[in-house]
């Protein structure tokens, strides 16, 4: 049994990792992938998504480009994490498939209505601009999604962006709190869950031994990424954030956190995109998120290195 996924991104090297990883596995159909403004802006992201696509030898995915800012902020990029590109690390050929016509909301509308209630799994990697914006101008689709498995946020790590926010909530907090208001499921994959999945040398050096284009392609990425956060964090590797949003897909038994409360700070500008976790239960505030925060590393690469291995 297949699991249906729609991935909503803004490449971003550990983004083309959870990619690679969906297109890995056979267990989920990828429906198609939205883009959005983030880590760097819009033409970049939904160029990068077509290129990890083509380097997976996967030119018949679906790419459609969406959101090219926040609902109501200015677009703050990462370009000083994720090079200019966005995917520095290696040259990789410019894509030859083309992005789909038509706007990324437009295709998620309609894919949700034409499925059966709870038929399709979102999974965003960056701002959920995009997801917002579709929930707004529809809220009927609400019920056609199963779950949201989305990489954003933090708690006990606050934050990486600003003191208190996480760069994808941090980007656009108006849309992360209509999608944490929203009803759906979600299940949330924090810094807390991220930085316990860091690169080592002996990780990264699994990626080229596989000794195919992918293999040295990701190893390339995250030798480049990890500089900025070994710099940052004074750790031994780097966070490969958003393939936790795929590994738990599956293998959901890699990670434990609880169903608790999450509220979106979109008021104070000291605290803006703060993702406000009740992890002890101090409020009676609805549990509206499984929010991670444990994770089994060791399991998570085991899974990376043999999907990679698989492309």
């Amino acid at each position: 049994m297949t699991r249906k996924i729609i991935i909503d991104t803004d490449p971003g090297q550990d983004d083309a990792v959870a990619i690679l990883l969906a297109l890995g596995s056979p267990e989920l159909e990828v429906l198609g992938i939205t883009c959005v403004a983030g880590n760097v802006p819009l033409p970049l992201t939904s160029k990068n998504a077509r290129v990890i696509c083509e380097l997976a030898g996967r030119r018949d995915v679906k790419v459609f480009a969406g959101c090219e800012k926040p609902l109501q902020r200015p677009l703050v990029t990462a370009e000083y994490v994720h090079g200019k590109t966005g995917l520095d690390g290696i040259e990789l050929p410019a894509p030859t498939m083309p992005l789909q016509d038509g706007h990324a909301v437009d295709f998620l509308i309609e894919t949700l209505r034409a499925e059966a209630p709870g038929a399709v799994t979102l999974c965003p990697l960056g701002p959920l601009t995009n997801i917002a914006t579709a929930l707004q101008r529809a809220p009927d689709i609400a019920p056609k999604i199963a779950e949201i498995v989305l990489m954003g946020g933090a708690y006990f790590e606050v934050g990486n962006t600003t003191p208190a926010a996480e760069f994808n909530i941090h980007v656009d907090p108006q849309a992360a709190e209509i999608v944490f208001k929203s009803g759906i499921p979600l299940v949330v994959m924090p810094l807390d869950v991220t930085h316990k999945v860091l690169t080592t040398r002996a990780r990264v050096e699994a990626f080229r031994a596989l000794g195919t284009p992918v293999g040295h392609a990701v190893a390339s990425w995250t030798d480049f990424f990890e500089r900025f956060d070994m710099a940052k964090y004074g750790s031994q590797g780097a966070p490969l954030h958003d393939p936790c949003v795929i590994a738990y897909l599956l293998r959901p038994e890699l990670f434990e956190g609880r169903h608790i409360n999450v509220e979106i700070e979109t008021q104070s500008e000291l605290t803006m995109g703060m993702t406000v976790a009740d992890w002890w239960g101090v409020t009676d505030r609805p549990r509206n998120a499984m929010f991670m925060g444990k994770v089994d590393a060791e399991g998570f690469y085991q899974l990376l290195t043999e999907r990679i291995g698989r492309l």
